[in-house]
């Protein structure tokens, strides 16, 4: 604590005392009003501002009330009232610095729990992230050699003995078109890895959905399951944590996969946004999964309740915590025909909107 802010701490007890003084003479009623001077000190200063308060105030109550009367003021009922005062200001002062010290505990746990949470969500995506670095791999190996094959025509195009100028520089074209669309897929599994304290930013969710789409592209096309989104036109932006949004939707879509990799028949994934009648985003994303027994829509968000095999039951606990933080809410539908659907709203700043 730095040596401007003890001073100012302490100068607190010394200024509410010094207007308690002037207050009481009048009205004569010292003990009401150093008690609050007490209070004050001991609420905003901490335990040292406020026993020097209690010193003052007992200074004052005894050179300026306890003999201010006449001689029938040093009966023992007059010293048995400045005791009581004694033992009040005390008394005051060691609750008020539970009190502070209570709610200074509160805020680091709260912290800490913040800090614990940020940490197991990072923990879950790198867990996610590992599961898929097969299908990862696999779409960033693709742009790459596509650029190769570009790189190549456009190197025969001008070792030609007439070189082709135009042909040479569409190649040249598409190599960095491909080459920038490898950096962009790397970037976006950067970007879930990366470790730091929530920011909150105008998001649009649309925008999310679209990444995640083409960052899991590699999952769904290994699986054949054909993927389709109804995205809402010129949606309202949220105020959120762009990572953490990210994460609840590679959530819900690796959920959704894996729920489709194994059954017969259409396999199909769709993702839904739509602007509420109460002003809030809600996104849905349904598939032709297995399903969901009605008893489990809400064990599922239970920590380590999982239906999978290997899975470890918190990706679902994780999406919803984030989403609560966010204003949100995330439900499992009860009334599906087929497969799985899945809903998360979140408040929506309509005085983002382009």
């Amino acid at each position: 604590m730095n040596v401007v802010s003890k001073i100012q701490r302490y100068g607190l007890a010394v200024i509410s005392c010094g207007v308690a003084l002037p207050v009481a003479w009048p009205i004569d009623a010292p003990a009401s009003c150093f008690l609050l001077a007490v209070m004050v000190s001991s609420l905003f200063g901490g335990l040292g501002p406020g026993l020097l308060s209690v010193a003052l105030s007992a200074i004052a109550y005894e050179h300026f009330f306890l003999w201010r009367t006449a001689p029938p003021a040093h009966e023992p009922a007059a010293f048995f009232r400045f005791a009581a005062f004694l033992v009040a200001t005390m008394l005051v002062t060691g609750l008020m610095e539970l009190k502070r010290r209570a709610e200074q505990s509160r805020t680091r746990a709260e912290r800490a729990l913040r800090q614990a949470n940020s940490d197991l969500a990072r923990v879950s995506r790198a867990t996610t992230m590992g599961e898929l670095t097969a299908s990862l791999a696999h779409e960033v190996n693709q742009p790459i050699a596509a650029a190769v094959t570009d790189a190549n025509t456009c190197l025969r195009w001008l070792t030609r003995e007439a070189p082709d100028l135009e042909e040479a520089r569409e190649a040249a074209s598409r190599t960095i078109k491909d080459v920038t669309r490898a950096a962009e897929i790397i970037n976006r599994v950067r970007q879930l890895f990366k470790k730091g304290p929530p920011e909150r930013e105008l998001v649009d969710v649309n925008e999310i959905i679209r990444e995640m789409v083409v960052l899991l592209r590699g999952e769904t096309t290994r699986y054949s399951i054909t993927v389709r989104t109804d995205l809402v036109t010129n949606p309202p932006y949220v105020m959120g944590d762009r990572l953490q949004l990210q994460q609840v939707l590679m959530n819900l879509i690796v959920n959704s996969v894996d729920a489709m990799r194994d059954i017969e028949g259409t396999r199909q994934l769709i993702i839904r946004s739509q602007q509420t009648d109460n002003g809030q985003l809600m996104v849905s994303v349904s598939d032709t999964g297995v399903g969901l027994p009605p008893q489990q829509a809400e064990q599922i968000f239970n920590a380590f309740f999982t239906t999978k095999p290997q899975g470890t039951g918190m990706g679902l606990r994780i999406s919803r915590s984030i989403v609560e933080s966010h204003g949100g809410r995330l439900w499992a539908a009860t009334d599906s025909s087929q497969g799985a659907t899945f809903h998360l709203t979140l408040p929506a700043k309509t005085d983002g909107c382009e």
